[in-house]
């Protein structure tokens, strides 16, 4: 079965500096049938212009993952580490223990336009890490690229939990068909463009909650770009 949560029916945040358009209940945008699916706490789709960002601020047992679409965002930790974020990076901080972070769009006239999204890690406590990989468009074009797993596999990012992320980019003719492990759930959330998901329309913004589907079909892309949820088999995330 596949549930569509649509673009338009987003929490909507506009602080002037920080467009935000939240898929689940975040910040003080509540719904209780948006709390999360499985353990995939957090789709935010964010825009912040020129000069502005995220101060530093605190974060503890989450895996929190940002996907840039435009601009580059400059990230700043108590680990030491300073980077920037390009359109084809993920980056990947497991916040374990505690961290603390700053995520700042450093151009002086153009805007940063990326997901931030948060799972819920199977375990507490850890020790903080950071990881950032680009992911080439080529490795995405046409069909879906691993690119966060338990375990690091086929080069992707590190997560704790059992989960797995995968971003392809469609246009025209192309067409990816991915089959799941049973038992399965999966989340897909549109970045841009429009494609069709078993025979489903969608565009930019949407999301859509599959529950016992193992066959999942991408085809009709208009200059696409979705990210899918490989996750456990659970209705919301668990403390």
């Amino acid at each position: 079965m596949l549930e569509l949560r649509p673009a338009a029916a987003r929490g909507i945040a506009n602080f002037g500096w920080l467009q935000s358009q939240h898929s689940f209940s975040f910040g003080n945008y509540h719904d209780p049938k948006q709390i999360g699916f499985s353990d995939l706490l957090v789709i935010n789709d964010d825009r912040v212009a020129a000069g502005r960002g995220f101060g530093t601020h605190p974060h503890r047992d989450m895996e929190i993952f940002s996907y840039v679409l435009e601009g580059a965002l400059e990230h700043q930790d108590s680990m030491g580490v300073g980077s920037v974020i390009r359109p084809g990076d993920v980056q990947m901080m497991s916040a374990g223990s505690g961290i603390q972070h700053s995520e700042y769009n450093g151009s002086s006239t153009e805007l940063v336009h990326f997901l931030q999204i948060w799972i819920v890690p199977d375990q507490r406590g850890v020790k903080p890490r950071y990881q950032q990989q680009n992911f080439p468009a080529a490795e995405k074009r046409g069909r879906l690229r691993l690119i966060i797993s338990p375990d690091g596999a086929d080069g992707s990012l590190s997560v704790y939990q059992d989960a797995r992320v995968y971003a392809g980019l469609f246009d025209g003719a192309e067409q990816h068909k991915i089959t799941l492990p049973a038992q399965r759930y999966a989340y897909i959330h549109v970045a841009r463009g429009a494609l069709t998901v078993n025979g489903q329309r969608m565009t930019a913004g949407d999301g859509a909650r599959l529950r016992d589907v193992q066959e999942i079909d991408f085809s009709q892309g208009e200059q696409a770009e979705v990210l899918l949820f490989d996750l456990r088999p659970n209705e919301l995330p668990r403390d």
